[in-house]
């Protein structure tokens, strides 16, 4: 079955969820460890421990950097494995992995570079 668009910004939702999904490939097939370092690396930020509420705003900042909304919505599941674009005549959620939500879910104590990186 194929879905027509039913409202202007529904043309919009192919290009945001494929730029989203770009954003999140650099984190999806890491480690909790290397996510966080990944997401240290890209916000700029110091190591530290957050909260599940604050790694979930962390990843969304990642994943919608430079990202061109069109009024689309877009919220972390609450059972933290997918991205939900809401906003038009439909919705679409885009799986994030295992790593990320055991990552959003438990977080990590120590961030890891990935192999070759010096970590200092």
């Amino acid at each position: 079955m194929t879905l027509a668009p039913k409202e202007p910004k529904d043309l919009a939702l192919a290009p945001v969820a494929a730029a989203i999904d770009l954003n999140l490939q650099r984190l999806r097939d890491k480690t909790p460890e290397e996510i966080e370092y990944q997401l240290i690396l890209e916000l700029n930020e110091p190591a530290m421990a957050h909260a599940e509420d604050v790694r979930i705003d962390r990843v969304m900042q990642v994943a919608l950097h430079e990202v061109d909304m069109h009024h689309w919505t877009a919220a972390i599941t609450d059972d933290r494995a997918r991205l939900r674009l809401t906003g038009g005549s439909v919705s679409i959620d885009l799986g994030l992995s295992a790593s990320l939500l055991r990552y959003l879910n438990e977080g990590v104590e120590k961030a890891v570079p990935p192999a070759g990186v010096s970590a200092g």
